[in-house]
C-alpha cells in the first residue's frame, strides 16, 4: 500500500492534491491513502473562519470549502488529524472522528481506525488558546490515558507535535543550523510533547509522522537492545521547494482499502466513558491493566451486525459560496453531529459533548472566545504569506 503522508496542510487542499496527481504521472504510481498531519484548516464557511486559531491577517477561506459543499471530490482518502490552527468548533463536533467532508475522515481528538488492515493511531495537541490551555489539561490526559491502554500493534501513529527529546534520535546539528532558535529548546531537552514521548515508548510503532515545526526532520528510534524500531519523520507545510510530502509503500493486505472502526478502540472508549471528564476537576482512573474483554465482545458483536464502516458525511452549517456578498459572521457554536451520535448509539453511550465547549471547558463556566491564537508557539510567523501563491516542489522523490 502506498501512503502519502503531508505535514501542515493549512487548508491548501487543492495544491497538495495536484502534487499527487504529478507524481502519480511522474513516478507510475498509485497513491492509496493520503494522511495529513494537522493544521488541516477544515473551514466549512465565514462562521469557521472566525474560529480559526491564528491571527487574523493570516485568516483565508482557503479550498476545505470546496470539499465540504461537494464542488470537489477528494481523489485520495484522505485522513487527518488536528493541529494548533484549526476550527475548533467544527472540529468539536467529531471528538470522536468522522468525516469532515466526503472521503476526508477526521480521527478525532485522539484514537485508531484500520484502513485496510492498517491500523493508524493518533494524539494531537488541541487549538486552544493561552486562556484555556490550563483548563484543558484534564481532557488530554483522558485522551493520553485512553491510548496508554492500547495493546494490539499499531502500523502508524500521528501527531502534530513532535515528541519530546525525539531530536536526539536525528541529526539535531543540522536541524538548528536551519532553525537557530530551537537551538535552545534542543539542547535543554524541551522541544516536543512530553505526553507524545510517553505514547511513543509505550505504543512503539514501524512509523510516527509529525508536523507543527514546519520543517523536515528524520529520525530513527531503537526501543530497547533488541526491541522494535521506530522510524520518526516529521514534514513541513505546504510551500514551494519544502520537503511537505512523503511517500511510504507498506505492505499490506489485498482489500478492502476503506476506513473502519478499529474493535480495540471501540472498546477502550467504551470502557473509558464513565470516566470522561466534564469539569476542570482532576479525576480518577484506576490502575493501567484494565481489562476490557466484556466490552470488546461486545462491540465484535455490534460490528457483526452492522459492518466497521462508519456513516457517511453529513453536512451540518452551510457552505461558504464566493458568489455571495460577505457578511458579518459570528462565532458557531457546536452542534450534535449525526455521526458523532450514531458512533455513541453503537456503543450505547449517552452524548456528553454538550457539557463542554469546543475548549473542551464546561460550559457552566466561564471560558475565553474561540480564535485567539497562542503569542509563544507559532511557527507561521517566521513564514512568508505570499510564499503561499504556489505550493508546488520543484521536485518530489517517490520513496518506497
Amino acid at each position: 500500500m502506498k501512503i502519502a503522508v503531508e505535514g501542515c496542510m493549512h487548508g491548501e487542499l487543492d495544491k497538495v492534491y495536484d502534487t499527487l496527481r504529478e507524481l502519480e504521472q511522474a513516478e507510475g504510481v498509485k497513491i492509496d491513502l493520503l494522511l495529513c498531519c494537522g493544521d488541516f484548516q477544515a473551514v466549512r464557511n465565514e462562521n469557521d473562519l472566525q474560529s480559526l486559531n491564528v491571527k487574523p491577517k493570516f485568516r483565508s477561506m482557503n479550498s476545505f470549502w470546496k470539499y465540504y459543499s461537494g464542488q470537489a471530490v477528494a481523489p485520495y482518502p484522505t485522513i487527518f488529524i488536528g493541529g494548533n490552527h484549526e476550527a475548533s468548533n467544527y472540529l468539536w463536533e467529531l471528538y470522536y472522528g468522522g468525516w469532515a467532508a466526503p472521503n476526508i475522515y477526521f480521527l478525532g481528538f485522539a484514537g485508531v481506525v484500520k484502513f485496510g488492515n492498517i491500523r493508524i493511531g493518533h494524539y494531537e495537541r488541541p487549538p486552544y488558546d493561552e486562556d484555556s490551555i490550563r483548563s484543558v489539561y484534564h481532557v488530554r490526559h483522558y485522551d493520553v490515558l485512553k491510548l496508554m491502554h492500547v495493546k494490539e500493534p499499531l502500523d502508524i501513529f500521528m501527531s502534530h507535535d513532535w515528541p519530546l527529546g525525539i531530536t536526539e534520535y536525528g541529526n539535531w546539528q543540522k536541524l538548528i543550523q536551519e532553525k537557530s532558535f530551537f537551538e535552545e529548546e534542543v539542547k535543554t531537552r524541551t522541544l516536543g510533547s512530553e505526553p507524545a514521548a510517553r505514547l511513543l515508548n509505550k505504543l512503539k510503532p514501524p512509523y510516527w509522522f509529525a508536523a507543527h515545526l514546519h520543517c523536515k526532520f528524520p529520525a530513527v528510534i531503537q526501543h530497547g537492545e533488541d526491541g522494535p524500531t521506530t522510524k520518526f519523520l516529521a514534514l513541513d507545510k505546504c510551500l514551494p521547494r519544502r520537503g511537505f510530502l512523503q511517500v511510504i509503500d507498506i505492505p499490506s493486505g489485498p482489500g478492502p482499502h476503506e476506513i473502519q472502526y478499529d474493535e480495540e478502540w471501540l472498546a477502550i472508549t467504551r470502557k473509558f466513558n464513565s470516566v470522561f471528564p466534564l469539569t476542570r476537576m482532576p479525576f480518577r482512573v484506576w490502575d493501567e491493566q484494565i481489562n476490557i474483554q466484556d466490552d470488546l465482545q461486545r462491540v465484535r458483536n455490534k460490528l457483526n451486525a452492522r459492518g466497521a464502516k462508519p456513516i457517511d458525511f453529513v453536512q451540518t452549517a452551510a457552505s461558504y459560496d464566493p458568489s455571495l456578498r460577505a457578511s458579518n459572521p459570528s462565532i458557531t457554536v457546536h452542534c450534535r453531529n449525526p455521526q458523532t451520535e450514531s458512533f455513541l448509539q453503537l456503543l450505547d453511550l449517552p452524548y456528553m459533548l454538550d457539557s463542554l465547549n469546543s475548549h473542551g471547558v464546561d460550559s457552566n463556566e466561564s471560558s475565553s472566545q474561540t480564535g485567539q491564537p497562542l503569542d509563544n508557539d507559532d511557527p507561521d510567523d517566521e513564514d512568508d504569506p505570499a510564499d503561499d501563491d504556489d505550493s508546488r516542489t520543484e521536485s518530489l522523490k517517490y520513496i518506497a
